[in-house]
């Protein structure tokens, strides 16, 4: 059963940075089902994610990262690291979003300045229940900086 749409007053930008195919098409699906309208772009590692940000118009500035901990070439808490280095892209809110439940990857995460940490359930209607909800927490509560602010000043 699709839901009304939830897209926020003013459009997020989310960015899913996220190896695993069946994970993205999920996350896809969960955000289509739960009438989340809001874009969605998609890196499948941190080298991609970073080229993507980094070069002017490949994608928008996203509002929220949902980033994922175990990838090829370069891994979310590498990933995390950097941008939280980089003043362009710093306030950049992050969110884990992994099937890793190992207290040193919850422990990394924070120290490197993710915003939430959410572990990905393994069953399927799990997940596709933790993706709604994510999505709608994303689009309903959280509150972005608008447009006109400048990066250095965004605050999360």
């Amino acid at each position: 059963m699709m839901h009304a749409p939830f897209q926020s007053p003013t459009a997020i930008q989310i960015l899913l940075v996220e190896d695993s195919e069946p994970d993205i098409l999920l996350t896809q699906e969960a955000f289509a089902e739960a009438g989340i309208t809001n874009e969605l772009y998609v890196a499948r590692d941190g080298v991609e994610a970073l080229e993507r940000l980094r070069t002017p118009g490949a994608i928008p500035r996203p509002d929220v990262i949902l980033l994922d901990i175990n990838m090829p070439r370069m891994n979310g808490l590498e990933f995390l690291r950097e941008i939280k280095r980089d003043p362009q892209l710093m306030t950049i809110p992050v969110i884990m979003l992994t099937t890793s439940e190992a207290e040193e990857d919850i422990l990394r995460s924070y120290e490197a300045f993710a915003a939430s940490y959410v572990v990905k359930p393994v069953d399927f209607d799990r997940f596709y229940s933790a993706i709604q909800a994510l999505g709608r927490y994303m689009v309903t509560i959280v509150r972005v900086p608008g447009p006109g602010e400048p990066p250095g000043r965004r605050s999360a």
